[in-house]
């Protein structure tokens, strides 16, 4: 890829981070509030934060503050999203405000998505260690200024 090129893609690579920065923002829980946007052939085609499924109280923590165990996270719901839709994530790029579990990194390499970008990293890195060793592509963009 060409300077010109890298420096074009990094800047979207940072709007589609602010904007999954942003989606965060309407999770309801408390602890950590992740989002999460799906770019294919340079459009979005799914969004999602983690919360409890459609349908179930918004309250993701129990009253210990420990995360309730059906709570999804951000990547899985945007992936949720576009199983039940005509689209698929072949090909497509991931944006979160945090790196991917080992369990939503399964469901990364299954769907088809071939890009991961993030923001801030997960406590643990095998989800991403796990995502490297399958051929995805990773990025992370800690600070972003104005794009």
């Amino acid at each position: 890829m060409k300077a010109k090129e890298k420096e074009k893609q990094l800047r979207y690579d940072t709007a589609y981070l602010k904007m999954a920065e942003s989606w965060s923002k309407l999770s309801y829980c408390s602890r950590k509030q992740v989002g999460a946007i799906i770019v294919k052939d340079e459009m979005i085609i799914s969004d999602g934060y983690n919360g409890t499924p459609s349908g179930f109280d918004n309250c993701c923590e129990d009253a210990a503050g420990n995360t309730q165990w059906y709570v999804l996270h951000a990547e899985a719901n945007a992936i949720l999203k576009v199983a039940k839709s005509t689209n698929n994530c072949k090909g497509a790029t991931l944006y979160l405000t945090l790196s991917p579990c080992k369990e939503c990194s399964k469901l990364v390499i299954q769907s088809g998505i071939t890009r991961v970008v993030f923001k801030d990293s997960y406590k643990d890195a095998e989800g991403i260690d796990f995502l490297k060793n399958a051929g995805v592509e990773i990025i992370q963009i800690e600070k972003f200024g104005d794009v």
